[in-house]
């Protein structure tokens, strides 16, 4: 199957979607981010998020998702599954997740999508050090694996969980730095993990201090990906509970103050909000873009 790019994720002006369902066939993914008023981008995975094993891809809908894509102007992003764990100090357990990672940058490479959104795992009481190092490691052997490859591993920042690696914008930089490939690397920036782990996004001064500190610390050319989530938990507990959109503790005061920072103008955002009897994916993407003054 051929491996192309629909569009690259190289900056785009104010592109906004969530996550969508590949139910079905993959390319009525598309069709569903048009329906729910994605602009300019969109994230799926590439097969179930909850097994090892994925069916292969049909190359006549692989090929029908990045015409669709293109069409429509999106530049898709993928997500890993979530059972590999990529700084696990099981040998077995963490030999096994790099090889889901490999496959899933070859998928992407079939659906023409350019960007990968990986978590950081947890080193399971080891040591951050050591976690550190087999995320390092599992990075470097799929790239090496999968030369030539234009997906781009996206290495999205932790909530500060226990025993959760990447959380602080340090430990971003060192995996980063120690990767050592700035053409296959980069960062997903999720806002509830980040709030999570303590930076403060509700003003904004709050904003700008913390992407201030983003950028001296990563550097915000590291930044290809924004993943827009409120935060059920208060800033600084750890914990991963995403909310609506303007219902959490960041709240519309902080979102409004983040998107309004020049200097994330051109990075896509893709929402991850729930679904639940308050809200679905169509209102988080309205009100998004209302705070976004797209609407």
């Amino acid at each position: 199957m051929e491996n192309r790019q629909v569009v690259s994720l190289a900056r785009f002006k104010r592109s906004v979607g969530i996550h969508v369902s590949i139910a079905g066939k993959v390319d009525l993914a598309v069709d569903r981010a048009l329906e729910l008023g994605c602009i300019g981008t969109f994230q799926i995975f590439t097969c179930s998020p909850r097994r090892w094993t994925a069916k292969p891809l049909d190359e006549p809908q692989a090929e029908l998702f990045q015409e669709k894509a293109s069409r429509s102007k999106f530049a898709p992003v993928a997500h890993m599954p979530y059972m590999p764990n990529l700084a696990s100090p099981d040998g077995k357990f963490h030999s096994e997740s790099v090889d889901v990672l490999i496959r899933e940058i070859k998928r992407c490479g079939a659906l023409g999508i350019s960007g990968l959104v990986v978590h950081y795992g947890s080193h399971m009481g080891s040591s951050i050090e050591d976690g550190h190092a087999r995320i390092v490691s599992a990075c470097k052997k799929a790239i090496g694996s999968t030369q030539g490859s234009n997906v781009r591993i996206l290495l999205e920042n932790s909530a500060g969980t226990r025993n959760s690696v990447g959380s602080k914008f340090e430990d971003v930089r060192n995996v980063l730095d120690c990767i050592g490939d700035e053409k296959r690397t980069g960062v997903c920036f999720d806002t509830c993990h980040a709030f999570a782990s303590g930076y403060d996004l509700r003003t904004t001064e709050s904003a700008q201090k913390t992407i201030l500190e983003f950028d001296e610390t990563v550097g915000l050319e590291r930044l290809f990906l924004i993943h827009v989530n409120d935060s059920k938990a208060d800033i600084g507990e750890g914990r991963d509970r995403h909310e609506h959109i303007g219902l959490g503790k960041i709240g519309d005061k902080g979102f409004r103050s983040f998107f309004a920072l020049k200097e994330l103008i051109d990075i896509p955002l893709v929402l991850e909000t729930p679904i639940d009897q308050k809200l679905g994916d169509k209102e988080n993407v309205a009100h998004a873009k209302k705070l976004l003054d797209l609407e």
